[in-house]
């Protein structure tokens, strides 16, 4: 009989299993990654086009991307998606500087008729007029709501910063929406659309025939060499307010050029950044929200590029708690640098990674995205056995040295608005 007065034992894991996709090239650059063993009938395919916002001005590739169904020959918009809910099926689009993301999730009887579906009216997208005129009418007001709240004016300001004097770094104007013609966005679809896929993932147990169709479809419309992305990042420094007269809240990004996964910091520096604002027991979180009372909610964050990365933190205050609140972060920060971690906070940090860890891995699509996200830098799975090595090893000096050597307050682009 079970003992239930007394816990079972428990212990840290020290490696996970991973199960990595099976990998077929459709060209010497673009591969096709499947997850078969989906023990469900659910499935999910994955997009991606070298179409971000890097390529063009912002408000062509977003415009682009927002009406890649909108409209073929033989359909229209309505018929589209129609057709898809018919299927039962639904599609997501995601846009960022580095490309362009079309997830589409079917029960797997219906993905490859899903797949066609979306694929065809993406590939033969007409951009009727009408639909062109409705989409910036939509998107300018959006632009114009979002540019009352400070959080959005912040980000702004944050990325022009962070990404200084490089490709990255333009910022949608509502003058934006008055220039533009549908030759820009035709162009722009024959360039990196029609012949910018880089890369296929599949998860469900399809048949194997329909995998291969999806392949066979897509080898006209793949890249034909690899993708390069910009590399030199170099953050301008310094603090930054943009004056909002009537807001009652005040944004903070406060942040810098940093790198991502390919970098021999990586691991150290992800264990550091957990500490200090990437979780809800952190430090900025137990000061500026639980001791301070200054905000609902605060955090830090690793964000990565293909080529870089960069650090940052985020939350909004009052506005009369801004300079407070700032002060405060950079005592945090300056206490990484001077004192050592306790031996009690480190353990709590070391078990709440490992528990992530598992979680992150828990079943096909887990895996999948486990997978992409080092698949995106050449890397493998074992890089997560080897983070979870780093996170068992890494000692309290350790984490002081990499916090003087990456977190200096003058290094930081400090970005306000409020």
């Amino acid at each position: 009989m079970l003992d239930r007065n007394t816990a079972p034992a428990t212990q840290k894991i020290q490696k996970i299993n991973f199960v990595e996709p099976q990998v077929l090239w459709i060209n010497d650059s673009v591969k096709l990654l499947w997850m078969k063993d989906v023990p469900n009938e659910t499935s999910r395919i994955d997009l991606y086009f070298n179409a971000g916002l890097r390529q063009d001005r912002n408000v062509i590739v977003s415009l682009c991307s927002s009406l890649l169904l909108s409209g073929t020959k033989q359909k229209s918009s309505t018929q589209i998606h129609e057709q898809i809910d018919q299927l039962g099926a639904y599609f997501d689009i995601g846009l960022s500087h580095e490309g362009l993301l079309i997830s589409i999730f079917a029960l797997k009887k219906n993905l490859l008729k899903a797949f066609c579906l979306i694929f065809d009216s993406i590939q033969d997208a007409t951009f009727p007029d009408k639909e062109i005129a409705e989409k910036v009418t939509e998107k300018r007001e959006r632009f114009k709501i979002s540019s009352a709240k400070v959080g959005f004016t912040a980000q702004r300001k944050f990325q022009e910063k962070i990404f200084f004097n490089t490709p990255y770094d333009e910022l949608t104007q509502i003058s934006d929406f008055d220039n533009i013609s549908k030759k820009e966005i035709v162009d722009f679809h024959d360039k990196w659309i029609k012949k910018g896929l880089y890369k296929i993932a599949v998860v469900g147990s399809i048949d194997s025939k329909e995998l291969e169709t999806i392949r066979f479809r897509c080898q006209s419309n793949c890249i034909t060499s690899p993708i390069t992305y910009f590399k030199d990042f170099c953050n301008s420094p310094g603090a930054f307010h943009v004056e909002k007269k009537s807001a009652v809240q005040s944004a903070i990004r406060v942040g810098k050029t940093l790198f991502n996964k390919t970098h021999d910091d990586f691991f150290d520096f992800s264990i550091l950044n957990t500490i200090l604002g990437d979780y809800f027991g952190s430090r900025l979180m137990k000061n500026i929200r639980e001791d301070k009372g200054y905000t609902y909610g605060i955090g830090s964050a690793i964000a990565e590029t293909g080529g870089s990365g960069y650090f940052i933190i985020g939350s909004e205050v009052g506005t009369k708690h801004r300079e407070a609140s700032l002060n405060e972060i950079k005592k945090e920060i300056e206490l990484l640098n001077s004192l050592s971690i306790g031996k009690s906070e480190l353990e709590l940090v070391k078990n709440y990674l490992l528990g992530q860890m598992l979680k992150a891995a828990d079943g096909p699509y887990a895996m999948m995205d486990l997978f992409l996200s080092v698949d995106a830098y050449s890397l493998d799975m074992e890089f997560y056995n080897r983070y979870i090595e780093r996170i068992h090893q890494i000692q309290s000096d350790e984490l002081k040295s990499i916090s003087k050597k990456h977190l200096q307050w003058d290094s930081m682009s400090i970005v306000s608005a409020g």
